[in-house]
């Protein structure tokens, strides 16, 4: 299937590159959006300071991502404007008042003699490989660090990684400090001041981050990044260990005194805003008014944000938070409010960097729990309900495949697909479907699902009475399908689409070794691409003031 779609409204104002590099110059609030698939906004070039955010998903994204409808939002595609031209209707229809087109997308943004970069999460990763020159932190290469470890010296390593990702690999003995934890739990897992601490994570960003946060905090241990992380480990032969969980204690007694002090160095060597409830009011006022842009984002772990969390905030990771900002903060210039504990201890390490990223306004909310507090899981913010949509429950779908008298699109995303697809389904991708739908084969009602059903219902809205044949939804998509006890089989299957919802990481290549060296040389060149850019605004803050820092407790 191909992308298909009208060309962009004529109503709809453009911008030229010039214009677009003007508008990133400046402090107004602007969302840059890429809406073409994430795997193609990784593959085939994005502008910098753009996130991608595909047409595919929007009724499910932008809200979160984008929440003030009085946004500028500047969208763009590969060049044509046929996604473009959509996504800008669509985002009208569900009340966004401000929306441009980019002419000639990406390719008319290379054509005017700028820069584009390949990749995920490019502006995290470029700023990581910044700081590591710009403050000189330290690395260890893997075969020193095995070669210490071996040799039984007073050595750690702290995966700087999310428990998920450190359960699937990690190098044995590592202790799991995700992110913004690594402040926080530090005194705790390793009291010793004379233990050499080693920060790692899969590649090289988070690793660098992390060591440079442990250094900024002003933590008494000599500390250093692993270089490429576990890449260059298995690289060098070394091997990795999983299924094995080794989370850092929380901290207590001396420990929590120790990360508490580390807060205060890092709120007074960044100038960190700290705000009341007072302030935060005024926000959210400003906020209802269309005025400013308000992303609540609570930075402890998933367990403690659903034991009680600031109603309207969401969970955001510290340390993911920095890596992957546009993911959730799509709005360039507006205003974070951080959510933390009474000790503030991972929202000053969080603030610390996003300070230096420079995307938004950073605050940190003081007492942020309180008062009134949500129980639960976050909120799934939708731009608009789903439309109405005739169903078929998840039985009788079974009976229909059986007999196949129907056929059946999978619209949720690949990494889900390829886990685990009812018998029979076909990845698709949904904005390839529109005028396209005709040319699906099979026989009798053309069935749609999705994971909960919610953008299968999108998507068969969009479809319905413009084929000969019935458009069905799965209730409760993939979901239903799964609690009903039915079967899914993992792989492929026999995708409609070409799996381009998502950029793959090199650890899903077929020869690692050699996508790990291309993913690393890809990675140290940001630097100069980043020179040759010119867009980035990263704040430098003078190493100096560490001392300055600790000098003043």
């Amino acid at each position: 299937m191909t992308e298909t779609g009208a060309p962009p409204h004529p109503t709809f104002a453009v911008l030229t590159a010039q214009n677009l590099r003007d508008r990133l110059a400046g402090d107004s609030e602007l969302a840059v959006i890429d809406v073409r698939e994430g795997g193609r906004h990784a593959a085939d070039g994005h502008i910098l300071r753009s996130t991608s955010l595909p047409l595919s998903r929007l009724e499910l994204e932008v809200a979160t991502r984008i929440p003030r409808r009085g946004t500028e939002i500047v969208v763009y595609d590969e060049g044509d404007g046929h996604l473009a031209g959509r996504a800008a209707r669509r985002l009208t229809e569900l009340g966004y008042t401000r929306v441009v087109l980019l002419d000639g997308g990406v390719q008319g943004w290379t054509e005017a003699g700028y820069e584009t970069f390949t990749g995920n999460n490019v502006i995290g990763k470029a700023f990581g490989e910044f700081v590591e020159v710009t403050y000189g932190t330290p690395h260890l290469s893997a075969r020193d660090v095995k070669a210490r470890l071996d040799a039984g010296e007073n050595i750690v390593v702290l995966d700087s990684r999310p428990e998920p990702e450190f359960v699937n690999f990690s190098i044995p003995g590592a202790i799991d400090l995700p992110g913004a934890e690594l402040v926080y739990r530090f005194a705790a897992a390793v009291p010793d001041p004379d233990t050499l601490v080693v920060v790692n994570c899969a590649g090289r960003t988070r690793s660098i981050i992390g060591a440079q946060a442990l250094i900024n905090a002003g933590v008494p241990n000599r500390v250093v990044s692993l270089a490429n992380g576990t890449m260059d480990w298995l690289l060098d032969g070394f091997a990795l260990q999983s299924g094995k969980p080794n989370l850092a204690p929380l901290p207590a007694g001396d420990a929590l005194t120790e990360a508490r002090n580390a807060a205060a160095r890092l709120e007074r060597r960044f100038a960190l805003n700290v705000i009341d409830q007072a302030a935060l009011i005024h926000f959210r006022r400003e906020a209802e008014e269309d005025r400013r842009s308000l992303y609540l984002l609570d930075v402890r772990s998933r367990e403690e944000f659903e034991a009680g969390h600031l109603p309207g905030s969401r969970w955001a990771a510290g340390g993911q938070l920095v890596q992957q900002v546009g993911d959730w903060v799509a709005t360039q210039n507006g205003r974070i409010v951080l959510i933390d504990g009474p000790d503030r201890v991972r929202a000053a390490i969080t603030a610390s960097w996003l300070v230096q990223l420079n995307w938004a306004e950073v605050f940190i909310l003081e007492d942020a729990l309180s008062g009134t507090v949500e129980v639960g899981p976050e909120r799934n913010l939708l731009a608009a309900l789903p439309p109405p949509a005739d169903t078929i429950e998840p039985a009788a779908l079974h009976d229909l495949l059986n007999g196949e008298a129907a056929t059946l699109l999978d619209l949720g995303t690949g990494a889900a697909h390829k886990a685990g697809h009812i018998p029979g389904s076909r990845f698709a991708i949904r904005s390839r479907l529109t005028g396209a739908a005709e040319a699906v084969g099979g026989a009798g009602p053309l069935v749609l699902t999705s994971g909960d059903g919610t953008l299968a219902a999108f998507a068969a809205a969009e479809i319905a009475g413009r084929i000969d044949r019935p458009v069905l939804v799965l209730a409760g998509g993939t979901r239903a399908w799964r609690a009903a006890g039915l079967p899914l089989v993992p792989g492929e299957g026999e995708p409609l689409d070409p799996f381009e919802d998502a950029w793959l990481t090199p650890y899903q290549a077929r020869d690692r070794h050699a996508a790990f060296r291309d993913y690393l040389a890809w990675e140290i060149g940001l630097v100069e691409q980043l020179e040759r850019d010119g867009t980035a605004r990263f704040r430098v803050f003078p190493a100096a003031e560490i001392l300055a820092a600790r000098a003043a407790e």
